[in-house]
């Protein structure tokens, strides 16, 4: 028997299979973690969202920027739905998308096993949180996710403010921590989020540092594995097991051992498209003090290109 936890899949069906192939992985023996962001960009979504899904009784999975977006554009009208593209609009069209969707939504934000040690996340933790802290806040947005007032939180998720503060209440919080969980890459030693700045560490400006190493950050008593930081490839540190290695991107898609005595890795060629040139951001005004962004202001464009 063996656990494994899986990278960012991207709806890349193909490299997937065979991953698991590679795994020689046996759903009567075997677990599978998956670190979010399963569809998007790969052009085979729904086909790999079903595959999780018929893998549900052996894996956990949690959740990443891409799959709240796509339950965001779910609740949409079909008009705004056949905006998005195609690939996303294969899940969203297709005959079970209401099952495979409503299943995605019940997903986690941090998935725990102090057994073995470990807490996945998407993407990062807040340099003050402890793990105890960062399961409690997964489970506040995780129960409102799954209860009838979810469609208000999904419509209410976009944008880059607040910063994430304990006396935060309301949307703001919920988009405080569902932006921690999910887009974290570089951010201040008070936890300000750098959403522009994606490359690899040493790219970013000066007072900005990796999530995982930010001086003073609280103690962590659990190993955490992740994905969402393709640039940042395999990385192994601090406590940290950074496992998105760009599979979408003609990287690889990776795999870790979690059960085992010695680390183990196991990668598999992903699809053969480059990744595309960083785009420069047009220059906006920086919000007055105590100004935030507007709810809404993500909205237009596809919140999981972040």
């Amino acid at each position: 028997m063996a656990t494994w936890a899986i990278g960012d899949l991207q709806g890349c069906y193909d490299v997937t299979q065979r991953l698991l192939e590679k795994l020689r992985f046996d759903p009567a023996a075997d677990r599978l973690w998956f670190c979010g962001d399963l569809v998007n960009r790969g052009g085979q979504s729904v086909e790999t969202l079903r595959l999780v899904h018929s893998l549900r009784e052996v894996s956990h999975v949690v959740l990443g920027n891409h799959d709240l977006s796509l339950l965001a554009i779910g609740e949409r009208t079909p008009d705004e739905q056949r905006k998005v593209n195609p690939d996303l609009q294969g899940v969203l069209f297709a005959d079970d998308a209401r099952t495979l969707l409503d299943w995605l939504r019940t997903q986690e934000l941090a998935h725990v096993d102090r057994g073995l040690g470990w807490m996945m996340v998407h993407a990062g933790l807040a340099p003050k949180w402890t793990t105890q802290l960062a399961e409690k806040h997964a489970r506040e947005i995780e129960a409102k996710l799954r209860g009838d007032n979810y469609r208000k939180l999904l419509k209410n998720m976009y944008g880059d403010g607040p910063e994430w503060s304990p006396r935060l209440n309301g949307p703001e919080r919920d988009r405080a921590i569902i932006n921690i969980f999910t887009r974290m890459r570089y951010c201040s030693p008070r936890g300000r989020i750098a959403f522009e700045h994606k490359g690899e560490p040493g790219s970013q400006p000066p007072g900005l540092y990796p999530w995982y190493s930010v001086p003073g950050h609280a103690p962590r008593d659990l190993r955490i594995v992740c994905g969402h930081w393709s640039t940042l490839g395999l990385f192994i540190g601090h406590g940290v097991h950074a496992i998105d290695t760009g599979a979408v991107w003609s990287g690889k898609l990776s795999a870790i051992q979690l059960d085992g005595e010695d680390l183990r890795v196991v990668q598999v060629p992903g699809r053969d498209v480059p990744a595309p040139a960083p785009r420069a951001r047009p220059h906006k005004p920086k919000p007055k003090p105590g100004q935030q962004h507007p709810a809404g202001a993500r909205r237009g464009r596809d919140r999981a290109s972040d």
